[in-house]
């Protein structure tokens, strides 16, 4: 992983940009996640690192977290093959995995081509990605590609055993890692993700 962040010189998350929500009754802000450790993870249906490794790792965060302290958010972020990873193709993707968590649909600027809002604001390289939010909002781990579950379980833990500073908004640990590389533009998939 990259260098560690903590809460001080950590960026405040951008508000998710999403197109439309499956599994929750209403639309998902991080806003109104305050408090609560957020894992968001990002993935494409036809993305074999997502299917095989990150997709899971989110269902199992979601069955042994317990949600009044850890939001588990999914975004399907396309930035490639558009046509056949739509919404009604993420439906029956979601119904055949059997997800639970749940799932926002990245929006673009108009027509879907390229790379949607939110994953050009958070700069990801591609897909998996995953981004924990400690409980004041802030990014404190940001990765493309797997992150292995003891990996996120300590960071998870350490995020939710950080005192918060109620008046800075601030908390004052500095368990996780950030990285937010730039973009390699190669476009390619193997078997741990697809680059942008």
């Amino acid at each position: 992983m990259a260098e560690t962040s903590n809460a001080a010189t950590a960026s405040m998350a951008p508000e998710l940009q999403t197109s439309g929500w499956l599994n929750t009754p209403k639309p998902i802000t991080l806003a109104s996640l305050r408090g609560k450790v957020v894992v968001l993870h990002t993935f494409q249906i036809f993305c074999p690192g997502c299917v095989q490794v990150g997709i899971p790792q989110a269902q199992r965060i979601y069955q042994e977290f317990d949600p009044a302290r850890v939001a588990v958010i999914g975004l399907h972020t396309v930035f490639e093959h558009h046509a056949v990873m739509g919404p009604d193709a993420l439906e029956v993707f979601i119904h055949e995995y059997r997800l639970r968590f749940p799932i926002g649909i990245d929006k673009y600027d108009g027509e879907p081509k390229g790379v949607p809002l939110t994953m050009h604001a958070y700069k990801m390289q591609g897909t998996p990605t995953l981004i924990l939010i400690d409980r004041t909002g802030h990014i404190r781990l940001h990765k493309f590609g797997h992150v292995s579950d003891l990996t996120i379980g300590f960071s998870i833990g350490a995020l939710l055993s950080e005192e918060i500073d109620e008046s800075s908004g601030a908390a004052e640990a500095n368990p996780a890692s950030e990285a937010v590389p730039a973009s390699s533009g190669s476009g390619a998939c193997d078997a741990d993700g697809c680059s942008v």
